[in-house]
């Protein structure tokens, strides 16, 4: 009778265990998740925060192109104004978010792109180093998605792999969606003098 209560209570512990183990490994990886979202995040806001910094030096060179740096900011205001908490990433989210930001990708190409009808402007010192700014911000971002996505991707696995996923089911865990070239990203944004 004693053998049969210990085999029990050994079964018990490495079911307990085992289950334990999951869920923090789950946990784990959903904080990683919510790291890497956040890393993101603060890249978008440095290249928030870079353009109107570019936006006035281009006004001092160009002062005529007003529509372009109107885009810019219009552009600016809708991407920083979509925002999505780490707690609620939905695909549908995730593509509002992704257009906003490419909206503002388009207009930046477009005002970057003034500087080649103004050389007083393509010399100023002030807006080589933003330029610059800009384009390592670009790098930074891309690099920052990717580690999303590579986050995303094994939490996803780990998520749906059995008996993980028994787990994942018990607890509430879902899955997380991945940045995604949007329609049109392909295409070099046009500028019209």
């Amino acid at each position: 009778m004693k053998k049969g209560w210990i085999v029990i209570i050994a079964i018990v512990a490495i079911v307990a265990i085992w289950g334990v183990s999951g869920y923090n490994s789950l946990v784990k990886q959903e904080e990683g998740v919510k790291t890497a979202w956040s890393q993101v995040e603060n890249q978008y806001q440095r290249r928030s925060d870079l353009i109107p910094n570019l936006v006035n030096t281009v006004k001092g060179y160009a002062s005529h192109e007003s529509t372009t740096l109107e885009d810019v900011v219009a552009a600016r205001a809708r991407a920083t104004q979509t925002t999505i908490d780490a707690e609620n990433l939905t695909a549908e989210s995730m593509q509002q978010f992704q257009q906003a930001q490419g909206e503002l990708t388009n207009a930046l190409g477009r005002l970057l792109f003034i500087q080649e009808n103004y050389p007083d402007l393509k010399a100023n010192q002030n807006f080589s180093e933003l330029q610059a700014q800009l384009e390592g911000t670009e790098n930074r971002i891309a690099t920052e998605r990717r580690n999303f996505n590579n986050a995303a991707r094994a939490y996803n696995t780990k998520v749906r792999r059995f008996p993980t996923n028994l787990i994942a089911g018990m607890f509430g865990f879902g899955q997380y969606p991945y940045f995604e070239a949007t329609d049109g990203d392909e295409a070099v944004p046009t500028v019209e003098f």
